[in-house]
């Protein structure tokens, strides 16, 4: 995978999950396999496994061979390998931009973004997708028209819990059922992502910044999504925790109307060029349009 961090520089990581992904699909017997390992059933039985206490041998070698830095991180005994994955960072290991006139990442991850055409599509690695059908909502989809979609993909390295990019008022959770594949970009060479992925999103409704859409996407294994506070009309704050990921890759979905505000143009060139940017939780992803 190509990145770009703030500073601009270059780089090339390969994950032991993209590894494997790429080896999975690129071959007719492994995605027959990835078609099974998404069935809901399957994810059923791997969420069991690992919540249960022999899992947390699994603990060790994932985080040596993902290059996971544990210092950031709570020091205690894991009790399962889902406990481990959905671990908390300690105070002060992430900065959370308190500017009122930025709109902060809820996560780490690579983003990419993009313009909302006329044309009701984006793109998200060579894959095409429609507002509309990712929220189910064609009068919603509208309202986004002209605006920006900000797309964070967490992978298995990254901290999977998330927060609210800005203070506001948030609506009720809608959840959209689907299956659940995985959210690394070689899948697209094959089927349409977030098409059909499980996912829940709520509206932010800031005063600076508009109303906000944010999405949760699940993905392969687990996948599985939980927030906090799914009930609607909640006031909320920015930097508060809104929900984490169980085990398996993730993603982030942010939808800003036209005129409310305006993406970094770091992340904007690094996308329309081909690389994701490497951002960190509570770091800027948009400023208010002046």
């Amino acid at each position: 995978m190509k990145y770009r961090d703030r500073q601009g520089r270059e780089y090339r990581i390969d994950t032991k999950q993209d590894e494997f992904l790429a080896a999975a699909y690129d071959s007719s017997i492994g995605r027959g396999l990835m078609k099974f390992l998404s069935l809901p059933i399957f994810s059923r039985c791997a969420e069991k496994i690992l919540n249960s206490r022999l899992s947390a041998g699994f603990i060790g070698g994932f985080a040596e061979r993902n290059g996971i830095d544990m210092f950031d991180y709570e020091q205690k005994e894991y009790v399962s390998f889902n406990d481990f994955f959905t671990r908390r960072i300690k105070p002060g290991r992430r900065w959370v931009n308190d500017n009122s006139g930025v709109l902060v990442s809820p996560a780490d991850g690579k983003v990419s973004a993009y313009e909302i055409t006329n044309s009701n599509i984006f793109v998200v690695k060579n894959s095409v997708y429609s507002v509309e059908s990712l929220l189910r909502d064609k009068k919603l989809a509208g309202k986004y028209m002209g605006g920006y979609a900000v797309i964070i993909r967490l992978s298995v390295d990254d901290y999977h819990r998330y927060i609210y990019p800005a203070d506001g008022v948030k609506s009720h959770d809608r959840h959209i059922k689907g299956f659940l594949h995985t959210v690394n970009p070689v899948v697209n060479r094959y089927l349409p992502l977030y098409k059909e992925n499980s996912r829940s999103y709520c509206m932010l409704r800031t005063e600076r910044f508009g109303d906000v859409i944010q999405m949760e996407v699940g993905a392969l294994l687990v996948g599985k999504i939980t927030n906090k506070q799914p009930q609607g009309k909640v006031r909320v704050h920015k930097g508060e925790e809104k929900g984490y990921f169980e085990f398996g890759g993730s993603t982030i979905i942010l939808l800003l109307e036209k005129d409310k505000a305006q993406v970094c143009p770091d992340l904007l060139k690094n996308t329309s060029e081909g690389y994701e940017t490497k951002v960190r939780q509570g770091e800027a992803l948009a400023e208010v349009r002046r």
